[in-house]
């Protein structure tokens, strides 16, 4: 039998073993849904933290099912280390590491090469390997393919099969999950587009659409997160004109919702958060560039997401100057850092850079969020309030809601409250609305 044949063979017989790269918020629910589906699977992770806490059971990671670890880990079907020597043993590798951005706000994809090169030094023949972690066009190709056939001395397409698959990880969403949602995969060659992809079908419910090449799906994974960068950024400078006009665009947006085609209700609020919206655009932009090509419209969305923590700021010092207070030393209780509602990722929160413009114009900043009892930006740690009372929230000169979520008594903050700044709109069914402004 060739390759193509005895991989389809051992993933009919559920003889793969899997390794996955990166215990995070993609790799860990990945790794999990495999095992379930009976493979037997590794977890791979250069935070001993993180592989201690998957071989002892214990989860952390909210789209996670904690008795579903367990029961794995027990059965020693699901397992942990940072000891990439295990490579050898598995058939499938999935790269799930992150890719952020550089302080340049340039794509730093180190953790990509670090993970790859240490993967090329024990990858056997007959393996499938694929990257889903977001990135620029190429990446598959251009840098992972040539990492892992100098690391390794095999050959692409005739030793070992590569793709990519985007990870459509979104925290917190009750519906679709690691399990549930569709998923793209581009593989170097037909034959690896088709094992990997039978390779996904095996574990998953959702469909398996597979494109032509790594290229492809790696900018479908762009357009996704693309697409939605450009709509928050029209909402958001929209909601700033219709502010000057004295129109709510909160209530224009409702209104345009009603029409049953051609139109999809986008949202504005202090800024992207998460960690794809807010960086994918850097990456095809920077790609971009390669080809002498400037992405204006991707450029200009990004500029006007990225000025809206400030843009809020501005907003609070008018609030608190129409009741003869000035930002300078007042007390602000910001409510909320999460960067989405109900989940505990504060991953490129904007709320945390509101807090941070904030502190620049020297104002008194707290925050509360039932999710997130503290945060680590720039190396410190900023702990949050463990609840708020009456008392607690009419100590403030000025409240901002920065996440909406649900589990907060907004009817008490509003009783209680000298001022409340709310850009979630996430007050809009209460009745008093004296001393509350939206964005």
């Amino acid at each position: 039998m060739n390759m193509k044949e005895k991989l389809l063979k051992k993933i009919e017989e559920k003889n793969v073993v899997v390794g996955v790269v990166g215990l995070g918020y993609v790799g860990l629910p990945l790794a999990v849904e495999k095992a379930k589906a009976g493979f037997k699977t590794i977890g791979f992770d250069v935070q001993k933290e993180k592989v201690d806490l998957v071989n002892a059971g214990h989860n952390y990671i909210g789209d996670v099912v904690d008795s579903d670890l367990k029961k794995l880990v027990e059965a020693g079907i699901l397992s942990a280390t940072t000891d990439f020597s295990f490579i050898k043993d598995v058939d499938f590798i999935a790269i799930c590491v992150p890719t952020p951005l550089d302080q340049h706000q340039q794509p730093d994809i180190s953790y990509v090469k670090n993970s790859t090169a240490e993967i090329a030094k024990y990858l056997k023949k007959e393996t499938m390997v694929v990257l889903e972690s977001t990135t620029y066009p190429g990446t598959t190709e251009e840098l992972i393919k040539p990492i892992l056939e100098t690391g390794s001395g095999l050959h692409c397409g005739t030793d070992f099969y590569l793709g990519f698959s985007p990870e459509r990880v979104d925290p917190g969403n009750l519906t679709y999950k690691t399990k549930n949602t569709p998923k793209v995969v581009g593989g170097v060659g037909t034959e690896a587009t088709e094992v990997i992809a039978t390779m996904y079908r095996a574990v998953l419910e959702g469909d398996v659409y597979e494109v032509s090449s790594p290229a492809v799906a790696e900018m479908e994974k762009i357009l996704e997160n693309t697409y939605r960068n450009i709509n928050i950024g029209l909402v958001n400078e929209l909601t700033m004109l219709c502010h000057k006009m004295g129109i709510s665009f909160w209530e224009v947006v409702d209104a345009a919702k009603t029409k049953p085609y051609g139109f999809q209700p986008f949202y504005p609020g202090p800024g992207l958060g998460g960690h794809c919206i807010p960086l994918d655009p850097y990456y095809l932009s920077w790609k971009a560039r390669e080809y002498g090509f400037h992405t204006s419209m991707i450029e200009s969305s990004m500029m006007i997401n990225d000025k809206m923590p400030e843009y809020c700021v501005e907003r609070a010092g008018k609030i608190l100057n129409n009741h003869e207070k000035a930002l300078k030393n007042a007390r602000v209780l910001v409510l909320g850092v999460a960067y989405k509602q109900d989940i505990d990722d504060y991953r490129e929160s904007p709320a945390i850079r509101v807090i941070e413009e904030l502190e620049k114009e020297q104002a008194l900043v707290d925050f509360y969020d039932p999710w997130i009892s503290q945060y680590k930006e720039h190396g410190k740690v900023v702990t949050g309030l463990s609840e708020i009372t009456p008392e607690i929230v009419a100590g403030y000169d000025l409240v901002m809601i920065t996440t909406a979520h649900s589990n907060v008594d907004y009817e008490m903050v509003q009783k209680h409250a000298k001022a409340i700044f709310d850009t979630k709109n996430v007050m809009k069914n209460l009745k008093d609305r004296s001393n509350i402004e939206i964005l």
